[in-house]
């Protein structure tokens, strides 16, 4: 079991067919598209807000405590790396959360905040500006900020600024966003 579990693409791959297996033992008959969309939704969710909250409660708070001569191994080894995962992370939650709001009827009606679809749509607007933020704000900046991209001491410095402000405040409106998204009920009951 230890061959399995230190290879994380064979444990995702297991996880998968464990997945599939359920599915397919209780609901091969009545497994939808929307609930493979959802699963999914919550899944690729999990990813990205998960590495936002380690980015802020974990990261960000213990650098300033982390020896100079160790800061490079998180700024070239793990930052990049949860950075991918987060950036993609964030990319397929909204493009998972759109299709399954289309495959369940109420996308138009959700983003034009129409009668009985305002809290899933509040939702997904918060996602799609924390997802903009993330491509658009926080992955410039720290890909300065690591030295990813050239940039001299002050950029850099204004950079981890801009990205951890950035990131606090996808912080701030993932916790509302999350309680539109659960709270939402497609059926209206």
């Amino acid at each position: 079991m230890g061959k399995i579990l230190e290879n994380l693409h064979i444990t995702l791959g297991l996880g998968l067919v464990l997945a599939i297996a359920l599915m397919m033992g209780f609901h091969a008959e009545s497994l939808t598209e929307s609930a493979v969309l959802q699963w999914l939704h919550v899944f690729f969710g999990i990813v990205w807000i998960g590495l936002l909250y380690y980015f802020n409660f974990v990261q960000i708070p213990t650098m300033p405590a982390v020896p100079a001569e160790l800061k490079p191994g998180v700024s070239k080894y793990i930052a990049p790396k949860a950075l991918f995962f987060f950036r993609w992370g964030a990319l397929l939650t909204v493009v998972t959360g759109a299709l399954l709001a289309w495959s369940n009827g109420y996308l138009v009606e959700a983003l034009t905040l129409q009668d009985g679809f305002e809290l899933i749509g509040i939702g997904m607007w918060l996602a799609l500006i924390m997802a903009a933020n993330v491509w658009f704000v926080i992955w410039p900046n720290q890909k300065r900020a690591l030295g990813l991209v050239e940039a001299d001491d002050a950029s850099k410095a204004k950079s981890a600024r801009v990205a951890m402000l950035a990131s606090r405040t996808n912080t701030l409106l993932s916790i509302p966003m999350l309680y539109a998204m659960t709270t939402f009920n497609p059926l209206g009951s």
